[in-house]
């Protein structure tokens, strides 16, 4: 399994980003995926994850701001970031996992993250 995430950057509070995570080595579409941030001196936070049929599921925190969607034919997830704060500042990863508390024991196996700053 190889994960590598994209997309993120430096933008004001209000701005938007658009992150995405190219999956290889496994059968992409036959696995719900997620994405999970960790901030400095943070603990990891499970924030949305998607199914094989296209549910989804958001943590309170992201509702209404993130969207989370699949590309199955280019085996690539994506998060449709709006309305950034500067709480969202953290490191993104995506995991090949739904379960919120199991995408945390996987830990070792997201990707290597890609980098979200929010300043106000």
């Amino acid at each position: 399994v190889q994960l590598v995430e994209s997309g993120g950057g430096m933008v004001q509070s209000g701005g938007s980003l658009r992150l995405s995570c190219a999956g290889s080595g496994f059968s992409f579409r036959d696995y719900e995926m997620s994405w999970v941030r960790q901030a400095p001196g943070k603990g990891p936070e499970w924030i949305s994850s998607i199914n094989t049929f296209g549910s989804t599921h958001y943590a309170d925190s992201v509702k209404g701001r993130f969207t989370i969607s699949r590309d199955n034919a280019k085996n690539t997830l994506y998060l449709q970031m709006n309305n950034l704060k500067p709480e969202d500042t953290a490191r993104y990863h995506c995991a090949s996992a739904g379960d919120p508390s199991l995408v945390i024991m996987l830990r070792g196996s997201w990707g290597p993250g890609t980098q979200v700053t929010v300043s106000s």
